[in-house]
């Protein structure tokens, strides 16, 4: 891979407001990397599309639209595209809710509503997305302190543990940058994952949302895992909550993702 090859992560949807920016309780990322534009998440509204109008940025020329899991805050926002290819897991369409008070929490369109609008490709197994990207597909949850516990449950209340959720491994030149929505399968789980089905050991970073909110075992495990791997660039966002924020801060120094952020790596 050339060197000079660069990631580029634009925030279009976080939950913390950058500049003149908006901002919501949701995810978005536009993704580019390799010759590719990639359209991760869209949040819940059009603040995606509003931000990146403010932004310079153009979505009209996507290769790909990417569902990390079928929750309100990652899909809602593509009711306001249309056309082009969608791919997420095929079970981003379960009727999804907190079990708290049964708020229902899944997806606004249904599965033959999006594929109506959208050249819709699902896949439960990693899916090549181009040469170096990786949709991984269902992560197995493998660990010991991960996906334990749930606070979603299922139409028909069983527990929902997201199975769906997933997330794309790009094979940057210094090793595996990793992306992902919500992390409920576990960002050492996901990273174990996207490691396995790429065969590159090397872990360059993760971004995005890792679902943590107390400085618990998953949280502390989860921070010696990418301290023992020497992993760069670690950018919590989105679904971290601040006490697992500020221990993640401690240790790979604070910078607080923000809408109109623009990475580049």
């Amino acid at each position: 891979m050339n060197s000079t090859n660069q990631l580029t992560v634009s925030v279009l949807t976080d939950n913390v407001a950058g500049n003149t920016f908006l901002s919501e309780h949701g995810l978005s990322y536009l993704i580019e990397f390799n010759g590719k534009k990639l359209l991760f998440d869209t949040g819940q509204s059009d603040v995606f599309l509003r931000n990146a109008s403010l932004m310079g940025l153009s979505l009209h020329n996507l290769d790909l639209i990417i569902l990390s899991h079928g929750h309100f805050d990652h899909g809602n926002g593509l009711s306001f595209l249309e056309g082009g290819r969608l791919l997420c897991h095929p079970g981003c369409f379960v009727k999804r809710y907190r079990a708290s008070d049964m708020s229902y929490i899944g997806l606004g369109s249904s599965r033959n509503e999006l594929q109506k609008k959208f050249d819709l490709i699902t896949s439960a197994v990693p899916f090549s997305v181009g040469e170096r990207i990786v949709f991984l597909g269902e992560v197995p949850r493998n660990t010991a302190f991960e996906s334990k516990n749930t606070s979603f449950v299922l139409e028909a209340g069983e527990p929902d543990f997201v199975m769906d959720d997933s997330g794309v491994a790009l094979l940057h030149d210094k090793g595996l940058f990793v992306i992902t929505g919500c992390g409920h399968a576990g960002v050492v789980n996901t990273l174990e994952y996207a490691r396995k089905v790429t065969g590159e050991k090397r872990l360059y970073g993760i971004m995005g949302g890792f679902h943590l909110k107390q400085v618990d075992r998953q949280t502390v495990e989860t921070i010696e895992y990418l301290k023992t791997n020497r992993v760069k660039h670690v950018l919590p966002s989105h679904c971290t909550a601040h006490p697992a924020l500020e221990a993640f801060y401690k240790q790979f120094g604070k910078h607080t993702v923000r809408t109109g952020d623009v990475f580049r790596f």
